[in-house]
């Protein structure tokens, strides 16, 4: 029951972080390119951005923890290694996913102590959009050449 429970979770909170990071990046496009003013509302938007991607992240490593899948990957790990997928969920999703977030955690954290409004929108442009492309490929999508899984759980 856990396990069914952290898997719908974890594949539905995937929409917020895609739609957080999406309109992140599309803020912050703007107000580089358009040399707007660094606002309130682009520093919440970081700010939830980067903590909706922590809370996805803790979901994901509960969940790997509970993963059948994964035990199995780990018990069997010479005969599990012969299987991409296997290989895909045991280590490739969760290092992918790891890394990302890490970027995102990062990209914040380091354009919240940036001076001027334009180096703030570049870091976060910067960090957010490798992150975004990478949690892209790192998702097992249904037209996934990697691993594939439905949208919704």
């Amino acid at each position: 029951m856990m396990y069914q429970t952290l898997t719908f979770l974890h594949s539905t909170f995937r929409w917020l972080v895609l739609l957080s990071l999406l309109y992140s990046i599309f803020r912050v496009y703007k107000g580089y390119f358009k040399q707007k003013e660094f606002t309130k509302t682009d520093n919440s938007v970081r700010h939830w951005t980067a903590t909706i991607a922590q809370i996805q992240l803790v979901l994901g490593i509960t969940l790997y923890s509970q993963s059948p899948i994964i035990k199995y990957f780990w018990k069997n790990f010479n005969e599990a290694k012969e299987s991409f997928d296997l290989i895909f969920f045991g280590l490739i999703h969760i290092f992918l996913m790891l890394f990302s977030i890490i970027l995102i955690t990062i990209g914040s954290s380091i354009s919240k102590r940036k001076t001027t409004d334009k180096e703030k929108f570049k870091t976060m442009l910067l960090y957010f959009s490798i992150a975004l492309l990478i949690i892209f490929i790192a998702i097992p999508w249904p037209f996934s050449p990697l691993a594939n899984r439905p949208y919704f759980r």
